[in-house]
């Protein structure tokens, strides 16, 4: 292109010219490097909007089954309507659920290797959900936050509704278990309880927009959140259970888990692992049913999950011998007692189902089946 006659080709505005022209040819050997794309949270969604009216409650059923006993509630007519936002948070799990109504119960038969036993944090952002626990009934309406664990019995009903959940396993807080031990089944009705529920829907809204490198610092984040949040405040001390009997129902807890095949294992065993009285030791395990109610119940419940292990080929007698059982018909009375089923036909429902699988795999799996797997993996 020419120049105008006043502008010479040594001019101030072609010098000014040249200099612009220049980096712009080159500027894609100089541009700075891209930086990486960022990897959203692993998250997935389960709708029974998209399965037909007749299959719906079933298939929401069914996708909560590792966790609760749903139970159709009375007035339904037709289909069921539910979604569910779940997020991989590595050490936590934490959901988005939105629901029709439904009654509930702890689950009482797991098909998992190992029975789920987290903590869940819960805040209803809309409806109502109202729980009988060990020691009391309570109500949760809009703005309102609760705990309990999967470990133990309770049931109610939710109306429909809106629900954040997070789900705790009980390892990422090993040494703080006695705080939420403490406040399981209430409502965190105080000032920092609304702190926390406060916190839970910036949670919610968040957590699309983050990056996975950000869950580390974020699961740090939760987890003092939780002890400030929800540790017991002056006011409630008095209705929160003591914590050393917390720790020591943990540790009770535990030595039974580690000991669970060992034949000596009973009351006797407890006293001398806990130094404790024998009066202390049985309201310990009174909301259980007992010592020795509790130790048959978690070896029937390992019971069952090696009968549901498609891999297990031994026979029931053996494996009942395992578990505590001389007589096998004593076996199948106990087990038909906890379960409602015989070892026979848990044995005989048993389909090949691959074993637990990683994070990187929760996409292969059926979307109404990868909240179970999630927890799962969690409890590993």
């Amino acid at each position: 292109m020419s120049l105008p006659a006043s502008q010479s080709a040594t001019s101030p505005v072609t010098a000014i010219e040249r200099v612009v022209v220049r980096p712009r040819r080159s500027a894609a050997l100089h541009s700075p490097p891209k930086s990486p794309e960022k990897s959203p949270i692993p998250a997935f969604q389960f709708s029974t909007l998209e399965l037909p009216r007749r299959e719906q409650f079933t298939a929401w059923s069914n996708s909560l089954a590792p966790i609760l006993r749903v139970i159709e509630p009375r007035d339904r007519q037709g289909g069921f309507a539910a979604i569910q936002h779940v997020w991989d948070l590595g050490d936590l799990a934490f959901a988005r659920i939105r629901t029709d109504g439904f009654g509930f119960a702890s689950v009482t038969a797991p098909v998992q290797r190992q029975p789920i036993d987290h903590w869940v944090l819960s805040l209803v952002v809309k409806g109502q959900v109202t729980t009988v626990g060990p020691y009391s009934i309570f109500d949760c309406t809009a703005g309102s936050a609760q705990v309990h664990t999967l470990g133990r019995s309770f049931d109610g009903f939710v109306t429909d509704a809106e629900l954040l959940l997070l789900f705790v396993p009980r390892d990422f807080f090993r040494d703080a278990i006695h705080i939420l031990d403490a406040i399981e089944f209430s409502v965190l009705d105080h000032q920092m309880g609304q702190l926390f529920a406060d916190y839970m829907v910036s949670l919610a809204r968040r957590l699309p927009m983050l990056d996975s490198t950000d869950v580390p610092r974020m699961a740090s984040a939760t987890r003092a959140m939780i002890l400030a949040c929800a540790a017991p405040s002056t006011d409630t001390a008095d209705e929160a259970r003591e914590p050393f009997a917390t720790v020591l129902l943990e540790r009770a807890r535990r030595f039974v888990q580690d000991r669970l095949f060992d034949p000596d294992l009973g009351v006797a065993a407890l006293l001398t692992e806990l130094r404790v009285s024998r009066s202390r030791l049985y309201r310990l395990f009174e909301a259980s049913g007992g010592v020795t109610h509790y130790i048959q119940h978690r070896r029937l419940l390992h019971a069952y999950a090696v009968l549901a292990d498609p891999s297990e080929h031994r026979r029931i007698c053996d494996i009942a011998e395992e578990h505590g059982f001389t007589d096998g018909a004593e076996f199948s009375r106990a087990f038909r007692r906890e379960f409602g089923r015989s070892p026979t036909e848990i044995r005989a429902s048993v389909t090949d189902r691959p074993p637990n699988r990683s994070r990187d795999d929760l996409r292969s799996i059926h979307p109404g089946e990868r909240l179970g797997a999630l927890l799962r993996r969690l409890q590993a």
